[in-house]
């Protein structure tokens, strides 16, 4: 092998001197092999520099260390910050965290879950699409390995970690109807289920509290844009003659906030709280960038890290490394939001 560059798991056999069975079952569990073969193959690779391709060699495994994860927008602060707690914990526990993107679109999700059963994946965390999620697809997978939901349920049944809407838009409401006029409610695009739970959870909220709701009429959108949702929608109502239903907007997340935000600014709109203003506008979610808008957005936190948390060990108790409720057929977690009080509302 002098001279000859090391690229297959033939080629290190021969290198090493070990047969290829050997080599292989050290790949898959480097505990399963003699301490002295171990420690020869070890040598070996520090000598030679060869890296073994993991997904050919996660192929041949019963037990794959790799964890499927499928988020709608990889961009989004939201998503990178679970990601980030996925992949953290996830290396940690010996396992490697893969993350593709369906970005928003129904047929990339479908390939993104068949990319990971044909990758022999041990489990996933999946943020889906959820009104145009493959439930067959996503059944299939299912079927094979253990899946955990984030952020939105696919439905009443799966595992599932996010934030409880009904308590975050409770606070917000309470807050709003508490400080000014009642809230009308600025909705999101029909992405995932979220669009209609959060404004579920906003009428109840307003029945809770006595409150006549009155939902803003939008165009149907399916756009994972929703700093420019916001701001068109925003600028289309606000330049109709007829303006919001109340000087009070919540919309159902940050990202939309900013496009109504900044659609006021350019209109000549004031936003803040008290007298001299023309508008409140709150949001929900506790986007990184809400307490550096102009005005800082008051909003509803979710805890992404936790969430983040949450799921991994949810999904390593289904797999046999955790103990206690997590390792539960299903479980749902719902996580309480907290009040972020700033000066946009």
């Amino acid at each position: 092998m002098v001279g000859k560059t090391i690229k297959t798991m033939e080629d290190f056999s021969e290198f090493v001197g070990l047969s290829r069975p050997t080599v292989s079952k050290y790949f898959s569990d480097p505990m399963s092999v003699r301490q002295k073969t171990r420690e020869t193959i070890e040598q070996a690779l520090k000598k030679s520099g060869f890296r073994p391709n993991i997904f050919a060699v996660n192929l041949n495994r019963r037990r794959s260390n790799i964890l499927g994860v499928i988020i709608p927008n990889s961009t989004d602060p939201f998503y990178m910050a679970l990601t980030r707690r996925i992949e953290m914990i996830a290396n940690e526990s010996g396992f490697l965290a893969f993350v593709l993107s369906s970005d928003g679109k129904a047929e990339m999700e479908d390939r993104a879950i068949k990319t990971l059963k044909s990758m022999n994946v041990a489990g996933a965390i999946i943020a889906p699409l959820g009104v145009e999620s493959h439930h067959a697809t996503l059944d299939e997978l299912g079927r094979s390995v253990p899946l955990i939901y984030v952020d939105s349920p696919l439905d009443e049944t799966s595992s599932f970690v996010g934030t409880n809407n009904r308590q975050s838009f409770n606070l917000m409401v309470d807050y709003l109807c508490r400080s000014g006029e009642p809230p009308c409610y600025f909705g999101m695009p029909h992405v995932n289920t979220n669009a209609l739970t959060r404004q579920t959870a906003y009428l109840e909220a307003m029945d809770q509290f006595k409150m006549a709701p009155s939902i803003v009429e939008l165009t149907d959108s399916k756009s994972w844009d929703f700093e420019r949702f916001g701001f068109e929608e925003a600028t289309r109502i606000l330049t109709s003659g007829q303006g919001f239903p109340t000087r009070t907007v919540l919309c159902a997340n940050d990202r939309v906030a900013f496009g109504v935000i900044a659609a006021a600014f350019q209109l000549g709109l004031k936003v803040g709280h008290g007298a001299n203003f023309d508008l409140r506008v709150a949001g929900h979610d506790d986007h990184p960038l809400s307490r550096y808008a102009c005005p800082p957005i008051t909003t509803v936190a979710q805890n992404y890290n936790e969430i983040g948390r949450l799921a991994i060990e949810m999904l390593l108790g289904r797999l046999g490394e955790g103990e206690g409720p997590a390792s539960a057929p299903a479980a749902r977690i719902l996580l309480n939001a907290e009040l972020m009080l700033r000066t946009s509302a």
